[in-house]
């Protein structure tokens, strides 16, 4: 492995007046800081990091790899709007999406949607609640279950796309199929969230590429059938993921799918630890140097019933309202959540602490 150096925005202030130079803006958003931690390794081995003013970036990069400047510049690029069919997400705020399983087997929600009625009237009263867009999905993809048979995940998801997408509802769907992308695209969908990154079926990033819609690449280790056996990683799991979601980028990209229409997902929970968990979150924000918007799906996950007693998926509101914050603190763009009303006052509230900073003059 050559030299590899990553960045790592820190040192965020509350508002960038009386900094000029001093600080940056991050991928765009609400959010400035004042410092990156800068770490290197060199074949593989793992330098002392250090902690780089904002106002001294420009000399430092000089002295790095050329793709310390690009990471740099992608830290710094406001990232384009997602355009799903008619509507438009903004990504220059935090944004919700709302979970809908149409399954009978998903690890919090399994069976409470399982009919187009059910999941249909609970995508709207997400939506209504203030849901950017909702992300439906036809088969589990839990720590230990089997693959759907494309022909079902097509039968529980399509009349709900149709349905969701007539109302005018931003319906993004989680699969790893071609067939059922194409289906529910046909059907009104406008996003694909796959947890394979486009690698379980061959003919996923072509069916992507030609519809020219949004997709999120998220981060795995294993099939869910085994993922959680026993997790594993070389190197500290931040820099894994990020080197991974970095060639799964390049790959997706070469095939035709448009850089601005990608999003990456660190895979919190797909073949990590509760430790791996936690050290993604707190380094979440070196990830903006992929250039990509990030999607976080922490929502209801095993590691706040491991950091609580072993509450069960239906009581971890709290936790999951605090990896939320976290990652609207690091700048993350797109927040999976089952509880959309809770999160989103969590939000509204954080977002009117930032709007009180940036408006004192």
């Amino acid at each position: 492995m050559a030299t590899k150096t990553y960045l790592r925005p820190t040192a965020f202030v509350d508002a960038p007046f009386g900094h000029d130079g001093k600080v940056a803006r991050l991928a765009g958003g609400l959010l400035w800081f004042s410092a990156v931690e800068v770490e290197t390794f060199d074949n593989g081995v793992r330098g002392a990091p250090r902690l780089v003013p904002v106002e001294a970036i420009e000399s430092q990069l000089e002295d790095l790899p050329p793709q310390a400047r690009v990471a740099w510049e992608r830290l710094t690029a406001p990232r384009p709007p997602l355009l799903m069919g008619d509507r438009v997400i903004r990504l220059d705020q935090p944004q919700v999406a709302g979970i809908v399983n149409v399954t009978p087997d998903s690890f919090s929600d399994g069976g409470r949607f399982d009919t187009p009625d059910r999941a249909t009237e609970a995508g709207h009263q997400m939506s209504a609640a203030g849901a950017a867009m909702i992300d439906l999905g036809g088969e589990s993809t839990r720590p230990g279950s089997k693959p759907v048979w494309e022909g079902d995940e097509m039968a529980r998801t399509v009349p709900v796309v149709e349905r969701l997408a007539a109302s005018g509802t931003a319906v993004s769907v989680d699969t790893r199929k071609a067939a059922v992308m194409e289906a529910v695209l046909a059907a009104g969908a406008g996003l694909i969230n796959d947890v394979s990154a486009l690698t379980w079926d061959p003919r996923a990033v072509e069916v992507v590429a030609a519809a020219g819609c949004p997709v999120v690449l998220m981060h795995h280790q294993g099939a869910p059938e085994t993922m959680q056996d026993n997790p594993y990683y070389e190197r500290p799991v931040l820099f894994e993921v990020y080197d991974w979601l970095e060639a799964r980028i390049d790959a997706v990209a070469a095939a035709g799918v448009a850089r601005e229409n990608i999003v990456v997902d660190p895979g919190f929970g797909f073949g990590k630890t509760v430790q791996h968990n936690l050290q993604l979150m707190n380094g979440l924000a070196l990830l903006h140097g992929l250039g990509c918007p990030i999607l976080l799906g922490a929502s209801r996950k095993r590691t706040i019933g491991a950091l609580s007693n072993e509450a069960p998926a239906d009581r971890r509101l709290g936790g999951s309202i605090a990896f939320a914050l976290k990652a609207a603190e690091q700048g993350a763009q797109l927040l999976r959540v089952h509880d959309v009303p809770e999160t989103l006052q969590a939000l509204r509230v954080w977002r009117g602490l930032r709007d009180a900073a940036l408006a004192a003059i």
